[in-house]
């Protein structure tokens, strides 16, 4: 199982793009007064058809062909359900897929937030590429990330891969998410 939610991020982020998509969006909300944390992941990769969206939470099915099991859809559907939460997959063949989690936050099972920076950092630079964003909520505040936006400023993508731009970003999203965790908001 892994043990944050950054890193179901990150995973569920590598089957959008292995689907090849060209824009994911990502959102992470903590809802607070109803004690949900919910993620959703939306794409416009290649989607599946309904038979596959059927059995993706079965290990033993994926489409890779480096390995014959895929654990990282069953393992968040297993902590979902830990968390007294649910997993819902929605996918139409050459449309995309959308992927929403919901996990009770006080449950003894729900993993931290985990790294979620250098999280961001991991994506847009090992795909400068596609189009992402990273949308954080909570309560009424929001902090997006938008790599378009961003791309605006830098002019080049690829800046992404430098050490100092990763680094810049690393700072901009740890200090968006803890402005907005902040206990007043």
């Amino acid at each position: 199982m892994l043990d944050d939610l950054s890193k179901h991020v990150l995973d569920i982020a590598e089957n959008s793009m292995a689907a090849g998509a060209r824009r994911i969006v990502v959102t992470l909300q903590e809802r607070d007064r109803e004690g949900w944390v919910e993620l959703r992941v939306e794409d416009d990769g290649g989607g599946m058809d309904p038979e596959t969206v059927a059995r993706v939470t079965d290990p033993f099915v994926t489409s890779r062909t480096t390995r014959r099991v895929g654990l990282g859809i069953p393992f968040l559907k297993q902590v979902a359900e830990l968390c007294d939460g649910e997993l819902h997959l929605a996918s139409e063949k050459g449309k995309g897929t959308t992927l929403a989690a919901r996990l009770r936050a006080d449950a003894v099972d729900c993993p931290p937030l985990g790294d979620l920076a250098a999280t961001v950092v991991t994506l847009l630079a090992g795909s400068p590429d596609r189009s992402w964003t990273f949308r954080f909520l909570r309560g009424e505040g929001v902090f997006e990330v938008d790599r378009d936006a961003l791309v605006e400023i830098l002019e080049d993508p690829r800046l992404f891969q430098t050490p100092a731009v990763a680094h810049w970003v690393r700072n901009y999203v740890e200090e968006g998410l803890t402005e907005l965790r902040r206990p007043e908001n």
